[in-house]
């Protein structure tokens, strides 16, 4: 089954919105591409778009995210008004693109931003703004494989502190099936709802934090 962020009929707002949000802050408040990503990672906005808040999604303008995402962060507040665009910017294409691909991925925007720089999505704009977005898509899935080689469930064990003989004692799924499990051998999506949920229950996540994010 694919996973989503959120339900689709959310999308396009959330495009939107984070698109005028980066086209605002960068191109309106002067704030760097680099430095306005590391405070809307920070920010609650980024979290609450993750988990699908209708606020956050379709409640409010890109100029009110922007502000919202500074006034938090910084304890400022935004007062530049928007200038008159006929095109859109490349800057609204990258918040754009950025938002429809963590909808499509449902993978965290700080995982997102560890594997695509904000000037690699500068030079990829000039050959990817008009094209379908599924290219961008395949681009990112390519980066975010090369990046993340680990299972989910591999990488929650080691946060958490546990060998896999101990997490196999602790949640009685067999310690074969976790090596399995871990090495890809075995899909753990298609694992009983049961062995997911006792090996969740241990490691203090949930069940979809060791779920595998199908974006290949």
């Amino acid at each position: 089954m694919t996973i989503r962020a959120y339900q689709e009929i959310y999308l396009n707002n959330a495009q939107t919105t984070l698109g005028d949000a980066f086209d605002y802050a960068i191109n309106n408040c002067n704030i760097n591409g680099n430095d306005f990503i590391k405070l809307f990672l920070v920010s609650s906005i980024s979290s609450r778009m993750e988990k699908g808040e209708p606020a956050v999604l379709s409640g409010k303008s890109g100029i009110e995210l922007a502000q919202e995402i500074i006034l938090e962060t910084k304890g400022k507040a935004l007062q530049y008004v928007p200038q008159e665009r006929l095109n859109r910017s490349k800057e609204y294409w990258i918040g754009w693109a950025i938002a429809y691909y963590q909808w499509y991925s449902d993978i965290k925007y700080s995982d997102i931003f560890k594997v695509i720089t904000y000037s690699k999505l500068e030079n990829m704009y000039y050959t990817l703004h008009e094209a379908d977005i599924t290219k961008f898509v395949d681009i990112m899935n390519s980066k975010v494989s090369e990046t993340f080689t680990d299972t989910n469930l591999k990488r929650i064990r080691q946060l958490y502190g546990c060998t896999q003989a101990q997490l196999a004692d602790r949640s009685g799924v067999s310690l074969r099936s976790i090596q399995m499990y871990e090495q890809r051998n075995k899909n753990i999506n298609k694992a009983s709802a049961d062995t997911v949920y006792r090996l969740a229950k241990v490691l203090g996540c949930t069940i979809e934090d060791l779920l595998e994010r199908e974006i290949a």
